[in-house]
């Protein structure tokens, strides 16, 4: 039998010089592959904290009217000494990309609008360029520039875009500035549009916070100003403390979620849930300075503040007050054997009526302190009034067990109805399912009259009727 092919043979790095020499290319090969690792590790890590690139559009007004005279020379002169500085101190920062869109510069007559410089790499020059060569010949079109812009930003990019509209007066503009605004909040592409008003405070007597954060500048040194804080803010974020206190002043020790929207649109910009660490401190949330927030805690019913502005500059607190108790509806006694239906709870404003929460009977759920009107709805309905829920309290109510009727029909009765019978006055409770000759209505403790009516009949005289009473817990026979 051969035998080669099992036999072992040593390998030849197992001499003692052979030994060392391998023991030098093992370690070798360990630092070279250690050293991609630590190289591969970095790159992810320097990817990871690259910051998010923001891009600032520049909308600016080329119209006739920027010739006028204005602190020290004509508006469009001031305006393109301004920018040029400015853009001097934007091109030393890596994450922000500057683009120009003008509007009213193309001739006497017009009213269009053009990007003039597209975001890109490297563009300060060609910014610069355009700036100093621009000549304020047309008509005012803020509103088409406006809605232009959303084309100007990179599509797929999940950069931080912000808009700046730099002008004289929208008075003669060619469309409803605010509510082309609105769109342009709306569509998830702009996190913030600013408006610089130059030139005299009469040209803006309309109010143009609806498009924007707008500030009215007044001279040139605070023109500069201006533009340097908005350039300032377009890289910070805000940190905000959301602190949830009892009535007492303690911290609120249940879960809540909560919902930043965006005060101008209305649109949520985040959602969270509000808890805190075993050191009962809570978590410090990251928000952007940019955006006024209204903030709505999901409470019942809701909480909400609104025009929130945070600071970029410091640790934004935010207290809020929820006095909570809880509040539950069950039926009380003895359960019986046969299958209770799970009905809803319709908790509502006592004040206006409105839904605030529907619950199924036998939870607890938390609600703010306050009165409430309670509907359950079994058979017939129970409506309870001004119900009070206290701060940090449990409110019980207990509803009596219902009751069970068990009505045997005929085959020639298939339609009939079930009355609350009360002091002498019939509600409407059901109809009878014509389709089944024993039926089974839970019903709530009182006296009822049940109508009965045969097939293919319609003399009054044929409808049988008959009273009978629901006891709590029990079941009630009637056979016809």
């Amino acid at each position: 039998m051969d035998n080669t092919h099992t036999q072992k043979v040593a390998p030849r790095w197992f001499g003692p010089q052979a030994g060392r020499k391998s023991l030098l290319a093992i370690r070798l090969a360990l630092c070279v592959c250690l050293f991609f690792a630590l190289q591969a590790s970095v790159a992810v890590s320097a990817h990871a904290q690259q910051p998010e690139k923001t891009r600032l559009l520049v909308i600016l007004d080329c119209s006739n009217s920027m010739w006028d005279h204005w602190q020290s020379d004509s508006k469009i002169k001031v305006t393109q000494q301004v920018l040029l500085s400015f853009l001097d101190s934007a091109e030393r920062q890596s994450d922000i990309d500057v683009a120009l869109r003008v509007f009213g510069h193309l001739n006497k007559e017009s009213y269009a609008t053009r990007l003039e410089v597209p975001f890109g790499y490297d563009n300060y020059y060609r910014i610069r360029s355009k700036i100093k060569t621009l000549v304020p010949q047309g008509g005012c079109t803020a509103a088409t520039a406006l809605t232009d812009a959303l084309d100007d930003f990179p599509h797929s990019d999940d950069s931080r875009n912000i808009i700046l509209i730099i002008t004289d007066g929208m008075d003669d503009c060619d469309a409803d500035i605010c509510d082309v605004a609105r769109h342009v909040q709306l569509s998830g592409v702009v996190v913030k549009t600013f408006i610089l008003g130059i030139g005299n405070r009469e040209d803006f007597r309309h109010s143009l916070d609806c498009a924007g954060k707008f500030t009215y500048v007044s001279n040139e040194e605070s023109y500069a100003s201006v533009l340097y804080d908005i350039f300032g803010l377009s890289d910070k974020k805000a940190r905000v403390v959301l602190r949830l206190l009892d009535e007492q002043g303690a911290l609120f020790e249940n879960e809540l979620p909560v919902t930043f929207y965006d005060n101008q649109t209305g649109v949520a910009r985040l959602s969270t849930l509000y808890a805190y660490n075993y050191r009962r401190n809570p978590d410090t949330l990251t928000l952007d300075p940019l955006v006024s927030y209204d903030v709505e805690l999901h409470t019942s019913p809701a909480i909400r503040l609104e025009g929130r502005q945070f600071s970029p500059e410091r640790v934004n607190e935010l207290d809020v007050r929820v006095a909570a108790g809880s509040l539950a509806v069950r039926f009380d006694g003895r359960k019986p054997a046969w299958q209770i239906p799970a009905y809803n709870v319709n908790v509502r404003s006592a004040t206006n009526d409105s839904t605030i929460k529907i619950q199924a009977i036998g939870d607890q759920t938390d609600f703010l302190a306050g009165r409430y009107d309670i509907e359950v709805q079994c058979l017939p309905p129970i409506t309870l009034r001004g119900i009070e829920v206290k701060a940090s309290s449990a409110t019980d109510l207990a509803l009596p067990m219902p009751g069970l009727l068990q009505l045997g029909k005929p085959r020639a009765i298939t339609t009939g109805a079930v009355l609350k019978v009360s002091e002498g006055v019939t509600s409407y409770v059901c109809n009878l399912n014509p389709n089944n000759a024993l039926e089974r209505i839970v019903l709530q403790p009182g006296e009822y009259e049940v109508l009965l009516h045969p097939q293919g009949s319609a003399d009054y005289d044929k409808v049988q009727s008959r009273r009978f009473v629901i006891v709590s817990g029990q079941t009630t026979k009637i056979q016809f």
